[in-house]
């Protein structure tokens, strides 16, 4: 693959940046056109998903950070190196809600409703974003004798190379662009507020659960190697998604008037 896009002297523009930043950016867009669609003020959603952003990075680098401390230790700067590669989506998806429930709050927003116009941009942003790991050649697979194993030369990349390896990127590209359109197929169909967001939980959890037993790459473990960090968060957020369905789909004020 190719971490590096292009140089041009001092400035480097690393390919997995580049594809990050065009996932936000066109999830950016979808969340907006929809806010003009259900009455809500754009400007607001696009100064929501700013902060979402931002946030979103720094909490998905300091879980990675967190989790493989022992790479900055010598070297603790390349910890801001975020652009190329190390990111821990549920780090990021954590930062997200705490700071978007934050701003929700704070402007008085309808938070189920803005949360439900919010997920499918998390989905399709992921599916454009992974790409930028496949390029960059973090978040690899197992090696594999399947014919779509995918085998990196590129000395940049931060896949082993020379082996054929699952393309773990791509699964889960497509994790997220199935769940957008699940999600999509859901938006003139739901029957409560917060129906979109809580469902994006449990389809996301599982769908990474399955693809983390094809990774191969150092994200940290728990109960002696038997899951992944990932999948231990995972695990909470599947549960607490489905609670949360539960509770809302009880709530009168929240059931849409038909």
């Amino acid at each position: 693959m190719y971490p590096i896009l292009a140089e041009f002297g001092f400035l480097t523009i690393h390919t997995y940046g580049l594809m990050v930043a065009s996932g936000f950016l066109i999830g950016i867009m979808l969340a907006a056109n929809q806010a003009k669609r259900e009455g809500l003020d754009p400007q607001v959603i696009l100064d929501l998903c700013f902060f979402i952003l931002v946030s979103a990075i720094l909490g998905a680098r300091f879980l990675y950070v967190a989790i493989e401390y022992e790479k900055y230790l010598e070297h603790p700067l390349k910890a801001f190196m975020f652009w190329q590669g190390g990111l821990v989506y549920y780090g990021g998806l954590i930062g997200a809600v705490a700071t978007g429930w934050y701003f929700i709050h704070k402007k008085n927003l309808p938070t189920w409703q803005v949360a439900d116009l919010i997920a499918p941009s998390l989905a399709i942003g992921q599916g454009v974003g992974r790409w930028g790991c496949l390029f960059a050649g973090c978040c690899y697979g197992a090696p594999t004798d399947l014919p779509w194993g995918i085998t990196f030369s590129n000395e940049n990349s931060l896949a082993p190379l020379g082996t054929a390896l699952h393309p773990t990127q791509i699964y889960l590209s497509l994790n997220g662009f199935l769940i957008f359109g699940i999600l999509m197929w859901m938006r003139k169909r739901k029957s409560f507020h917060g129906q979109i967001f809580w469902m994006y939980g449990i389809l996301y959890s599982i769908g990474r659960f399955i693809i983390e037993f094809f990774r191969d790459d150092i994200r940290g473990s728990v109960f002696a190697g038997v899951l992944s960090t990932s999948q231990f968060i995972g695990i909470f957020v599947l549960c607490f998604s489905v609670y949360m369905l539960m509770r809302l789909r009880g709530r009168k004020e929240l059931i849409l008037q038909v």
